[in-house]
């Protein structure tokens, strides 16, 4: 048995290279089933996100089966073009590899949480495909436990290191819980998106979201149970909100001193958090002077975002050392599987002597001997049997200078007592 994986990610190739290799979830049953023809593979898994598409296989030692032909097939695509952008990894490096991408230690945000997800849905489907057996089963199932134990053992997921993150993080250390508080998202793009999961998440109670195309605000909203609104509703609804997190492309403020003093006003002097990450800047940074208004702007941001980043870095050098560690032990786990069909036959074996004798035993019963003296019979011919033949060739191969035979078996049978004469 031969692990391998077979990859492309955010490192080696442009998001269209890797649009070109991803696989539908749809697909993914076809997928499966068609790499279980190629000569030698024995189980398959496969990843596919929008950073990275990567195939896990079991192979036997002998297969000359190219997964990297059969990619280039299932998705029509010419081999020259995509080999400069493939990586493969065999055995040992091929657990360390998947171990490291569960860890986020692959990924392009070190430590993101999300990749464990994705590799336990790519887990599933060749579960619910029949694609893997013991070996990839295991493989994942060690994966998913030492995932978690980076996490719990190491700072790597502590501290938030994206824009959006950091503003939500930023407004939990102010507010404690959002359950009774109304955010304001002005804009609609990916950073804003992710800012309305991230609080979604948090549970807050009230979500609005302004933009200058309302049907793309209205949409947006809808998704985390919000509303939209217009750019030029805002003042009518700045008096709700708790929290402001604001990025658009405007080249002028968005919300102005006048603005933000006559929502204190109506909000009683309630403070307000308001974290501006566009460039330029969308809320005027006079702002910053009411008493009631925590301002933070995206140099703030960036440079927690650099601290937490020192410190995932920190982290990650301490989760390299489990991995390595764990990397060892999977594969001598690995190794102990090469034993099965040795110890099998060998059971096999004695189980045949073992009701050979028995049935002698039970035959001498019925003809009137006496119990003890056929218990006696059935013990002597069993043992004769079961340390005849590794007697014989225990003898030899001492003879033969393989001395080293003796302290194997003594250790296998753990044996006690002089050295042999």
């Amino acid at each position: 048995m031969h692990l391998t994986v077979l990859g492309i990610n955010h490192r080696t190739a442009p998001v269209e290279v890797r649009g070109q290799v991803a696989f539908p979830p749809e697909s993914l049953p076809r997928a499966l089933d068609e790499l279980l023809t190629l000569n030698g593979v024995q189980e398959a898994a496969i990843l596919s996100t929008c950073n990275r598409t990567e195939i896990y296989i079991n192979q036997d030692s002998d297969s000359d089966a190219s997964v990297e032909t059969w990619l280039c097939r299932f998705h029509q695509l010419n081999p020259t073009s995509l080999e400069p952008h493939c990586y493969t990894y065999k055995e040992s490096d091929a657990v360390r590899h998947m171990l490291r991408v569960a860890a986020g230690l692959d990924s392009m945000v070190l430590g993101e949480p999300q990749i464990l997800g994705q590799m336990k849905d790519s887990y599933q489907s060749a579960l619910e495909s029949g694609s893997i057996d013991t070996l990839v089963s295991r493989l994942f199932q060690h994966t998913f436990s030492v995932a978690k134990q980076v996490r719990t053992d190491t700072a790597i997921g502590a501290s938030p290191v994206s824009v959006a993150f950091a503003a939500v993080t930023l407004a939990k250390q102010i507010f404690g819980e959002f359950g009774n508080q109304t955010a304001l998202l002005i804009g609609a793009g990916e950073t804003i998106e992710l800012a309305a999961r991230h609080l979604h998440d948090q549970g807050t109670g009230k979500l609005v979201v302004a933009n200058r195309t309302v049907s793309r605000a209205h949409e947006l909203a809808a998704r985390f149970n919000g509303y939209g609104i217009a750019l030029d509703e805002i003042p009518a609804h700045l008096a709700e909100a708790d929290i402001v997190i604001s990025s658009t492309g405007s080249s002028t403020p968005i919300v102005t001193r006048e603005i933000v003093e006559a929502a204190l006003v109506s909000r009683k002097h309630r403070p307000v958090l308001m974290v501006d990450i566009a460039v330029p800047a969308d809320i005027e940074p006079g702002v910053a002077g009411f008493d009631d208004v925590y301002l933070y702007s995206v140099d703030d941001l960036k440079q927690v975002i650099e601290e937490n980043m020192r410190s995932r870095q920190e982290a990650a050098l301490q989760a390299e050392e489990i991995i390595d560690a764990q990397v060892d032990r999977f594969m001598s786990w690995t190794r102990s599987l090469e034993a099965v069909p040795t110890v099998r036959a060998y059971r096999e074996y004695a189980e045949s002597l073992a009701q050979a004798e028995r049935d002698k035993a039970l035959n001498q019963l019925e003809n009137g001997k006496s119990p003890e003296e056929v218990i006696d019979t059935l013990t002597y011919n069993l043992v004769n049997k079961l340390t005849h033949n590794p007697s014989v060739n225990l003898r030899g191969a001492v003879a033969e200078g393989e001395t080293g035979l003796l302290e194997a078996v003594r250790t296998l049978f753990r044996l006690k007592g002089g050295q042999d004469k």
